[in-house]
């Protein structure tokens, strides 16, 4: 008589408790290079982004990327720690299964770069997901901050470091 009481309280119990975030181990440059399908830099406008140059794969002119949640009349579904992209962002995006998952960045936060203006230097710097300067690639996955004396990378070394990345891939294929 008392299990037949147990299993609703139990189920109940279940029911209440909290579900933790996702937890996404940061990717080595090496392993967001690789996994990605597609990776170039573009400017978010009201809906899609507008390419300003390919690295990996074709995206053509434009390109879609769907993230889970957004509104619709009043319905707004928001996902946690998903990126949140506004009109103006100007990314260096690492796509891979876009129209699969539900944030289509390899390691969710970790695919994405902000192209940001050093206001010191005038010069075009990258950031990592966190909103900090990327200042050492072979950092990225192993530390939590790739933070050294060293200035922030620009975008076309970002994309030059790539083009290295597949170049060596190319090299020495997987066995």
């Amino acid at each position: 008589m008392k299990i037949k009481y147990l299993l609703p309280l139990t189920l109940i119990g279940i029911a209440f408790v909290r579900v933790p975030a996702t937890t996404v181990i940061p990717p080595t440059f090496e392993q967001l290079v690789q996994q990605a399908e597609l990776i170039f830099q573009g400017t978010v406008t009201n809906v899609h982004s507008e390419i300003g140059e390919n690295v990996k794969g074709n995206a053509g002119s434009s390109y879609t990327i769907r993230i889970l949640g957004g509104t619709v009349g009043d319905e707004t579904m928001e996902v946690t720690d998903t990126p949140k992209f506004n009109v103006g962002d100007r990314d260096v995006l690492f796509v891979e299964h876009n129209n699969e998952q539900f944030v289509p960045l390899v390691g969710i936060t970790h695919g994405r770069f902000h192209v940001q203006r050093d206001e010191q230097t005038g010069r075009d710097i990258i950031l990592n997901g966190e909103g900090e300067p990327v200042r050492d690639l072979t950092k990225l996955g192993r530390e939590e901050e790739s933070a050294t004396a060293a200035e922030a990378i620009s975008p076309d070394q970002l994309k030059a470091a790539v083009q290295k990345q597949l170049t060596g891939q190319a090299d020495h294929p997987a066995q």
